[in-house]
């Protein structure tokens, strides 16, 4: 029984992930794990120490 709940507790969490990847695709976000994701168009600096 333990196992079952650690296969839908994991479930969740990595559903719950994707689909929150998928909205802010959605919206336009190009940099989902960066802090100006809204913003990160190249333009705005949040890459600056990216080479």
């Amino acid at each position: 029984m333990a196992d079952f709940v650690v296969i839908v507790v994991l479930a969740v969490v990595i559903g719950g992930a994707i689909a929150y990847m998928i909205k802010q695709k959605k919206r336009g976000a190009r940099c989902i794990g960066c802090s100006m994701g809204g913003c990160c168009s190249g333009g705005c600096n949040c890459h600056k120490d990216d080479k």
